[in-house]
């Protein structure tokens, strides 16, 4: 039985590791459309967004079939229940994904974003897809050490939403009110994205160490 509940753990591990690999390609893709006017980018993400949603349902099928069967206990039930809230998060993510490619999508064939903006979305992608690749190795090596540096990724895109907001405001912003609600919402996908990164970065720490993260004490 134990056997049997290790081989059903590490498979459910990979398929978290799938996710977040997943949700890395969607939001990579999505920031092309966004940046190049790329339809067919757009259309590729919204197309794979299934892909991931029913990944997210083999976790759940999978994880309730070993409380089930297996009826874990302590650490066990913590991997467990850990495993549903990563594999949320990761979710969440794919539709954040989503949501910065239907943008793109539904400005085609203009760009969604004004050039004076474009800086500011490229460096909160960059970012964004450094935390997803770190997400990727922390899942697969349950790295709590590597866990840790999120907290300081999602403060970067924090200061870029605000420097986001700064152009947008400035008096002699020339694009109107559309274009910058559609900036302050992009702005805010890249900004919950980082956030639902950092909320797996907690979880594993928490799963590794049997400590809460910082963010999670109080």
């Amino acid at each position: 039985m134990r056997e049997e509940f290790q081989a059903d753990l590490i498979e459910v591990s990979r398929l978290l590791v799938t996710m977040a690999e997943s949700v890395r390609a969607a939001l990579r893709k999505a920031t092309t459309a966004l940046l190049t006017a790329d339809l067919a980018a757009a259309e590729s993400v919204m197309q794979r967004d299934a892909e991931v949603d029913a990944l997210y349902a083999q976790v759940e099928t999978k994880v309730a079939d070993i409380i089930v069967r297996q009826a874990p206990v302590a650490v066990d039930l913590r991997r467990a229940i850990t495993a549903l809230h990563i594999s949320a998060d990761l979710e969440r993510m794919g539709d954040l994904a989503e949501h910065v490619a239907k943008t793109a999508a539904r400005r085609h064939p203009s760009p969604a974003v004004p050039a004076e903006l474009r800086p500011v979305f490229k460096g909160m992608a960059e970012i964004a897809d450094q935390m997803a690749e770190k997400i990727t190795d922390v899942l697969a090596h349950s790295d709590a050490g590597l866990a840790t540096e999120l907290e300081k990724d999602d403060d970067a895109i924090d200061d870029l939403e605000r420097e986001l907001f700064k152009v947008m405001l400035a008096d002699d912003w020339p694009y109107g009110a559309e274009t910058a609600i559609d900036g302050a919402l992009l702005g805010r996908f890249y900004e919950r994205y980082a956030d639902h990164a950092v909320n797996i970065s907690e979880h594993t720490i928490y799963l590794v160490t049997g400590e809460p993260a910082a963010g999670q004490q109080g």
